[in-house]
């Protein structure tokens, strides 16, 4: 996040800086609020430009093992823009190394999920997927007791991506 800001930052020098030779090229003919004009546009263009990279960047640098699942796109009122392009600011990230299959029904698979979000931590949360009947269960209750079952859409990403994968 800070090395986000000194981006912008450092774009917007450069934007006004640039607005500034062209002003000087043009021996003074520009008036002289293009240069602020140029400063904020180049620092709006640099954090769009990483509002929209953020998702490829992250989803890349994940280890090996790590499988995208879900993605969540984000529109905003005062992102105008996001109305027209949609961005992700969020997705779940299946662990396919750590999947395990229940000994005594091999329809249980016990999973872990990883949630990221832009500007947040890295959320682990284990779940129980029963592949044959396209439930899912968070077995982490912490009460010992016998896991809530779920009945998910029969497209649910995260029961297909375990499923697939088990």
């Amino acid at each position: 996040m800070f090395l986000e800001l000194i981006g912008v930052i450092v774009a917007g020098i450069g934007g006004a800086g640039v607005m500034l030779l062209v002003s000087r090229l043009s021996g003074g003919r520009l008036p002289k609020w293009m240069v602020p004009v140029a400063a904020g546009a180049a620092m709006l263009g640099t954090t769009i430009s990483s509002e929209y990279s953020w998702f490829s960047r992250t989803s890349q640098a994940m280890p090996e093992g790590l499988h995208v699942v879900q993605t969540v796109d984000s529109k905003a009122l005062y992102r105008p823009w996001t109305y027209l392009v949609p961005y992700t600011n969020r997705f779940i990230a299946l662990d396919e190394g750590n999947l395990r299959t229940n000994a005594d029904d091999p329809d249980l698979h016990m999973a872990d999920l990883y949630f990221f979000r832009r500007w947040g931590a890295i959320q682990s949360v284990e779940v129980m997927v029963n592949c044959e009947t396209g439930q899912r269960a968070d077995p982490a209750v912490g009460d010992g007791g016998a896991p809530v079952w779920r009945d998910v859409t029969p497209d649910d990403p995260i029961v297909r991506g375990v499923c697939e994968r088990s």
